[in-house]
C-alpha cells in the first residue's frame, strides 16, 4: 500500500495548529496541559507510522494489514481524543468561529453521531463488514483505508469518552453497556479470522492465526484503557457529588454539638 504524499503533510499540519493554539492560550495566562500537545502528536504520529511503515514488506501480509488496523483505527484515536481538540478550538477560536462550532456541536445530526451505541455500531459493524464481506479484497490496497478506519475509532472513543463538550452527555450505564458490548463484538470478529479469512482473500493458516491474536489482544489493550479511564472519571464524578459544596451550611449536632 502507497502513501499518499498529502497525508504526513496534513497530519503535521494539524498538529502545528494545534501546538500554536495551545500555545497561543497560554501566552494569555490561561492553563492547557503540555501532557494534551504530546498526546495529539502521539496521535497524529501512530496515525502516519501506519501508512508509512512498509507493510508490504512483511512475510505475513495479513498480520500486517492487521498491525496497521490496530495502529491507526484503535491505538491513535485514543491520545487523539485526550488532547480535547474541541475544547481548545472553542477556548481559541474568534467569537464568530467558536458560535459556529457550537452549533455544529449540538446540531441533531452530531449529537445523534455521538450518541455511544451509534458510534460503536459505525465503528465495530464497519469493522465486521470489512472483514466478514469481500469488501477487504477489494479495498486491502486503497490508500484511504486506514484513514477510515482512523475516522471511526476517533468517533466511537469521542462519544465512549465525552471529555469535549457535547449537547447531551450520556450516562455512565449507557458509556459503559457500549464499551462492554462494542468490546465482545470485537473479540468475536477476532476469533472468528482464525478460522476463516475475510471472503476473497487467501491466507495461510499461520497468517490468520497472528492477525487474530493481535487484532484479540491489541483491542483488549485499548479497551483496557478505556475502561480505567471511564472508571477514573466516574470516580471523580462520584468524589465531587459527595463532597459538600461550600458555604452549605452543616446540620447541626443536638444537644450542643458532637462529644
Amino acid at each position: 500500500m502507497t502513501t499518499p504524499a498529502a497525508l504526513p503533510v496534513l497530519v503535521l499540519s494539524c498538529c502545528l495548529l494545534y501546538t500554536a493554539c495551545a500555545a497561543r492560550l497560554r501566552r494569555r495566562g490561561d492553563r492547557w496541559p503540555v501532557r494534551r500537545d504530546a498526546g495529539f502528536w502521539l496521535g497524529g504520529g501512530l496515525l502516519v507510522a501506519a501508512y508509512a511503515v512498509p507493510w508490504q514488506t512483511w512475510s505475513a501480509p495479513f498480520t500486517a494489514h492487521t498491525a496497521a488496523h490496530v495502529t491507526a483505527g484503535m491505538a491513535a484515536p485514543l491520545p487523539v481524543v485526550l488532547a480535547r481538540p474541541v475544547t481548545l478550538a472553542l477556548r481559541t477560536l474568534p467569537p464568530a468561529g467558536r458560535r459556529a462550532l457550537v452549533r455544529l456541536t449540538r446540531s441533531r445530526p452530531v449529537t445523534a453521531l455521538v450518541f455511544p451505541p451509534v458510534a460503536a455500531a459505525l465503528d465495530i459493524g464497519g469493522l465486521w463488514l470489512l472483514y466478514r464481506t469481500p469488501c477487504l479484497s477489494a479495498l486491502h490496497h486503497h490508500p484511504f483505508l486506514l484513514l477510515h478506519l482512523f475516522a471511526a475509532g476517533t468517533l466511537y472513543t469521542f462519544a465512549l469518552l465525552a471529555v469535549d463538550p457535547v449537547r447531551h452527555r450520556p450516562g455512565w450505564a449507557v458509556r459503559g453497556g457500549t464499551l462492554l458490548a462494542a468490546s465482545a463484538a470485537h473479540a468475536i470478529l477476532a476469533k472468528s479470522l482464525w478460522a476463516t479469512g475475510p471472503p476473497g482473500t487467501a491466507h495461510t493458516p499461520a497468517d490468520l492465526h497472528a492477525a487474530s491474536q493481535l487484532m484479540y489482544y491489541g483491542g483488549d489493550a485499548v479497551e483496557l484503557a478505556l475502561a480505567l479511564l471511564l472508571a477514573g472519571q466516574w470516580y471523580r464524578a462520584q468524589g465531587r457529588w459527595s463532597r459538600p459544596h461550600r458555604g452549605t451550611r452543616q446540620p447541626a449536632t443536638a444537644q450542643g454539638g458532637t462529644r
